[in-house]
C-alpha cells in the first residue's frame, strides 16, 4: 500500500466564511480518529480568509476513500451547500 497526500483547497463565499470555518473545524477530531489518517491539518490563508486548505496524509487511497464516504463528510457537505465558491482537491504522492 502506498501512502497518499491530499491537498484540498476550499474557498468560501465571502458572506459564508465563518459558517464554512465552523463546519470544517467539526471535521478535525472525528477525521483524525479514522483508520488510516496520519495527519489532517486545516489552514486558513492570512491574506484571504475565505481560502481554507487541508493538508492530509493517509496510509492508503482506500482508507482515504472510506473517509470521503463517511457520514461526517456528508453532514459537512449538507451544512455548507451553497456556501463554498470553489473546491479543488489534489491527490499527491511524496517523492522526496
Amino acid at each position: 500500500m502506498s501512502k497518499l497526500t491530499i491537498a484540498a483547497n476550499i474557498k468560501a463565499n465571502p458572506d459564508k466564511i465563518e459558517l464554512v470555518k465552523k463546519e470544517l473545524e467539526k471535521l478535525l477530531a472525528v477525521t483524525r480518529a479514522e483508520a488510516g489518517c496520519i495527519n489532517y491539518v486545516l489552514h486558513q490563508d492570512n491574506d484571504n480568509p475565505a481560502h481554507f486548505m487541508f493538508y492530509e496524509n493517509w496510509e492508503s487511497r482506500e482508507l482515504w476513500q472510506t473517509h470521503m464516504n463517511a457520514p461526517h463528510l456528508a453532514a459537512y457537505m449538507q451544512a455548507t451547500d451553497g456556501a463554498v465558491a470553489e473546491f479543488v482537491l489534489n491527490e499527491m504522492t511524496q517523492i522526496g
